[in-house]
Parts: C-alpha cells; structure tokens; sequence
C-alpha cells in the first residue's frame, strides 16, 4: 500500500502542430494517410478487452469519396449486447476498487500516446473518417482529445477534495462513489474528441462503460479504443460496440443494471423503437 497525498500533474493544453510544407509532422502524417489508405482494416467489437467478430459487416467509406473503402467494421447483434453488459458488470468491482490515482493514471499515458507515438494515427483516422483538414484534425483528435484526458483527472481530484466542514470533536468525510450498474456511452459523428470524452469520463470515476460509437466515426474511434488498451486500460472496464443505434440502445436501456446514459446526438421514440440519429 502506497501511502500519500497525490496530485495529477499540472495539465496544460496540448501544444497545435502546425504542418507546415517540410515540416517533420506533414511528413509524418502523409505518411501515416498513405499506409491507412493501402490498408483495409477489420474492426471487431472488443467486448471485456477481447476482439469479437460477427457474420455482419458494413463498410468504412471516405465521407468526401464514396468510392474508396478504408475497410469493414462489425456490428453488435443482440448477443453481443448482453455480452458487454455482462463484461461491463464483471469489471466493475475490480476497476471500482483500484486507486483513484491509478485510474488516472491510465488516461493520461493514453494522452501521452495520442501526443506522440499515435499523433499521425489519429489525425489521419480522421481525416479519413470525418474528413476533416489537418488543422481540423489535430485540434480534435489530438489536442482536445488530450485536454480531455488530461484535465478530467484534474476534475476527478478536485471532486474528491470536496469535502463537508467538521465542528469540534468530528471529522466528517465523503466518500464518492461510482454509479450502481453500467454506464451506456452514445458517441456522435463528428468530434473524436466527443468520442473520447463521453466513455472515459465516467470511467475515470470508476464506473464501467458500454460504448456504443457513430456508425460514421467507427475508424477513427477504434482507433481512440486501442490507444486506451495499450495504455493499460483493464478489460471490460469500457466495452467498444459498434452497430444500430436501436437494436443496441433498446436493450441496453431495458437493463436492470443501467445506470447512466452520456450521450450527445438526438433519439427519436418511434412506436417503442428507439432510432439514433447520426
């Protein structure tokens, strides 16, 4: 047992790139577009930190050109579904019981990644997927991104700072805890940054996740998901599911175990089905 006062480290906002002509960046991100574009990619679901594939596929295509396929991506069936609950609920007590530094500590290697080993990965991913400009790209997918993993921990320390007054002879305490149950994540379209937000926020307070991401930001968001296993994300804790807003959310939303909703976008309740506009 380690025992201490510990503090994140002072976050700052992650510094623009600005990919001028020559510079080592354009190089490198050029490079990183081209080696995507000749790679046509199988993204599985990962359900409990493990690859499942189904007998369902749909295509990745370019926003800005229809024609070119950057690959496939799997899409969650209703077994999958209460898979991830499941991995979701059995990751739980051991996630909730790890320090709350340790937690933090996960995401802010994922940022340090994102900052420099995966820097081209992720501004390429979504330029491709979101068709975004360079500038675009790196504003989100790497400098929000990062201010995101980065500065949550800081919120996540100054909420368990908060603490009740105490009046002679008492020491009055809270602890907080995380949310009983799952967390359902609905990711939009638009913003990687968005995308890693909405899962790793209540993951870093302990609770797990069942991330449900765009049909349209599948790429670059897979992405985002294996930026947080290399970084020493624990299976289970955030479940990446891929597939149809209304057969996902219907039966997730039907869970016992439900227990919080993070979602940005708009839900139409059509006749009992709900219907993910993306």
């Amino acid at each position: 047992m380690n025992n201490g006062i510990f503090h994140i480290p002072h976050p700052v906002n992650e510094p623009v790139f600005a990919y001028d002509p020559g510079s080592p960046e354009r190089t490198a991100l050029k490079k990183e577009i081209e080696r995507l574009r000749a790679t046509q990619l199988d993204i599985p679901l990962i359900i409990g930190g493990k690859e499942v594939r189904t007998d369902k596929t749909a295509p990745i295509r370019r926003p800005d050109a229809h024609k070119e396929v950057l690959g496939v991506y799997h899409l969650a069936g209703e077994a999958e579904v209460r898979m991830a609950i499941e991995a979701a609920l059995a990751a739980k007590a051991e996630w909730t019981a790890l320090p709350w530094e340790e937690r933090a500590a996960i995401f802010l290697r994922a940022a340090e990644l994102i900052s420099v080993e995966h820097r081209a990965l992720m501004n390429a991913s979504t330029m491709l997927c979101q068709s975004k400009t360079p500038h675009q790209a790196e504003i989100d997918a790497v400098c929000e991104v990062n201010d995101f993993l980065r500065f949550n921990p800081l919120y996540m320390e100054q909420i368990y700072a908060q603490q009740p007054e105490n009046t002679k002879g008492e020491w009055n305490r809270s602890a907080y805890r995380p949310l009983e149950g799952f967390v359902y994540a609905v990711t939009p379209f638009n913003f990687t940054s968005i995308a890693a937000n909405l899962p790793t926020a209540p993951a870093m307070m302990g609770n797990t996740v069942v991330w449900k991401p765009a049909s349209n930001a599948v790429y670059s968001n897979y992405m985002l998901m294996k930026v947080y296993m290399e970084a020493g994300l624990p299976p289970g804790v955030i479940n990446f599911l891929p597939g149809s807003g209304g057969l996902i959310s219907n039966i997730v939303l039907s869970s016992p175990d439900f227990a919080g909703f993070h979602f940005t976008g708009s839900i139409i309740d059509k006749k009992d089905q709900i219907v993910e506009r993306e």
